[in-house]
């Protein structure tokens, strides 16, 4: 019976969850706010459904790691390498500046020293999951100023994994037991990033190149190296006590370092892709069971004091990232809008917090968790808003900021693609192709996931991406969106469907189809050539890409006269008998 009800709490969370969730999102807010009321209305602050069960623990736990081990996979350091300088002199700065900010308000409030310290610590970051997801809605996260904020909290989340570290090593004694803990963490995570980057160079990328293209398989072992390194971390004290060390080191510093070995491998983003649905189904638990630690005196026990605190944070965070943003140099534009999208505290605030009440013995009380999880949730809601309108505000202070325009303002190197050739797949007519598109576009990017054709590909000297074209992220980082021309190899409707619905009217897009049927859709899509394969020679299609390369209008005569046969049903007609055939 016991388990029939642990199994039912479980049901009711994940159902309650997905339904509230899909109200924050209809109603314009980040799901994780979803996902918290949702713990607080079937827990013991509401209907009291549900109450806190080790099964929920462990999904939690577990949920924490995967998000630390999804944003570990996408922590490429060569994506924000031309940033990193501007990003450190922001960071560091900014997490300092908002800390202390924090701390003299809860000291000024009825908090103790000790708890005004964890409050400081908790409202210092700003929300991955906010600024991340508006960046991506409003299609802003390869601008500027989302790739400054990428990079910040990008530093900010390093931070957090260093701090819920020290946190799992319990209460110091004073401060030379903080500096002593500290030292040991500080070891420890560099011993351990050592031998994940070790890792990433020598022992993955044989393994995982046996082994990508079985795509369940390669899933499976992933996981399984989060796991190695979440057992390590938490048993870290078991290992090293017979040698008489003391040490602590979390399982969200273990599961992010395993996810930045994973990073550094080609087949990271399309581990992204699979790794994405399982992080969010862990993570909602997570969420959802924060909340069901709480009580109604718990959750409002400060609530005037939270208001109080939310309204100054949104204040001073835009005020120290739009000081820090213009003393770098930015664009005024880029400034307001790196800064206006950065003022909410984040969930790792509240993973802080949960660990910090977690600790043994606890720093702070359930009271003050409530306290800062009620903060995070006000400051988030206003921030969607802020965020959904940042270029509207932008417009109507713009001449009140005109004072603070910089004359020279730095521009670092783009390093998104623009006007450029996606090929999708690699065969014999995409590789005779890309010798002719090479000759028109300096930028060509191609996607495959098999592991010998992106060696070869790699070989011949173009960018490549390993993964399923059908995952979001890829299509992203390939920028489907802003190519020029898209050659896709492969005759799967759905994914030559995709591609036409992404792509822009200006992109030119050749495509593949098995049936006459199937052809005809993709033209009355926008198609620019459909090859009729395997009745199309080779020899024939690249004539055409020739045509479309150095005669564009030969090459649509050359297309009109194809729809005219494809209607007609005269597939195979002898070529000199084609419609518009002699103006080769």
């Amino acid at each position: 019976m016991v388990e029939v009800g642990l199994a039912s709490d479980v049901a009711t969370i994940l159902v309650a969850a997905a339904i509230v969730g899909v109200l924050a999102v209809k109603l314009g807010q980040p799901t994780i706010i979803g996902y918290i009321l949702t713990g607080v209305v079937i827990g013991p602050v509401g209907l009291g459904i549900v109450e806190p069960s080790i099964i929920t623990d462990t999904m939690a736990e577990l949920g924490l790691a995967f998000l630390l081990f999804l944003l570990g996979i996408k922590m490429r350091i060569g994506d924000i390498r031309h940033l990193i300088a501007p990003i450190v002199k922001i960071s560091i700065p900014q997490m300092a500046a908002i800390g202390l900010v924090g701390f003299g308000l809860a000291i000024a409030l009825p908090f103790s020293f000790e708890e005004a310290v964890i409050i400081g610590l908790a409202v210092m970051y700003s929300s991955t999951a906010v600024v991340i997801k508006m960046l991506n809605d409003k299609g802003e996260a390869t601008s500027l100023h989302g790739k400054i904020d990428v990079g910040i909290l990008l530093a900010q989340d390093i931070v957090v994994v260093i701090i819920l570290a020290v946190l799992a090593a319990g209460r110091p004694e004073d401060a030379a037991d903080v500096a002593a803990t500290l030292a040991v963490v500080m070891v420890l995570v560099t011993v351990t990033t050592v031998a994940a980057i070790a890792a990433s160079r020598y022992v993955l990328p044989p393994l995982f190149r046996r082994i990508a293209d079985d795509t369940t398989f390669l899933f499976l072992v992933a996981i399984s190296w989060l796991f190695l390194f979440v057992l390590v971390s938490d048993q870290i004290d078991v290992l090293l006590a017979p040698f008489g060390v003391d040490a602590y080191l979390s399982v969200e510093m273990g599961a992010f370092l395993a996810g930045l070995a994973i990073a550094q491998l080609p087949y990271s983003k399309d581990l992204q892709g699979r790794v994405n649905p399982l992080t969010d189904l862990f993570v909602m638990v997570f969420f959802v069971s924060v909340a069901l630690d709480f009580e109604a005196r718990h959750l409002l026990e400060y609530w005037t004091e939270a208001i109080v605190v939310a309204v100054v944070l949104l204040v001073v965070k835009f005020v120290v990232f739009f000081t820090l943003l213009y003393w770098q140099q930015f664009d005024l534009e880029t400034t307001f809008l790196g800064s206006i999208g950065m003022i909410q505290v984040s969930e790792f605030g509240i993973v802080v917090a949960v660990a910090a009440a977690e600790s043994d013995p606890p720093f702070i009380g359930q009271e003050e968790l409530g306290f800062i999880t009620l903060v995070a949730l006000l400051t988030m809601s206003v921030s969607v808003y802020f965020i959904q309108y940042n270029k509207q505000l932008f417009e109507r202070v713009k001449p009140h900021l005109s004072r603070w325009e910089q004359i020279d303002p730095v521009e670092p190197a783009d390093t998104e693609y623009r006007d450029h050739v996606v090929v999708v797949g690699y065969d014999e007519i995409a590789r005779r192709a890309l010798r002719i598109l090479e000759e028109r576009y300096d930028e060509i990017v191609v996607v495959d996931r098999n592991v010998e054709h992106v060696e070869a590909i790699e070989k011949a000297g173009y960018e490549v991406l390993f993964g399923d074209f059908q995952y979001e992220k890829i299509r992203k980082d390939a920028g489907v969106k802003y190519a020029d021309f898209v050659f896709s190899s492969s005759d799967q409707m759905e994914i030559n469907e995709m591609i036409l619905r992404e792509t822009s009217e200006e992109t030119t897009v050749f495509v593949e189809a098995k049936t006459a049927e199937e052809a005809e859709k993709l033209y009355d899509l926008g198609a620019g050539y459909v090859i009729m394969a395997p009745q199309l020679g080779v020899a024939q299609f690249m004539e055409y890409l020739e045509s479309y390369v150095e005669n564009r209008s030969s090459f649509d005569r050359e297309i009109a006269a194809d729809m005219e046969l494809l209607r007609s049903g005269r597939l195979f007609p002898d070529i000199t008998d084609r419609p518009g055939g002699d103006d080769d």
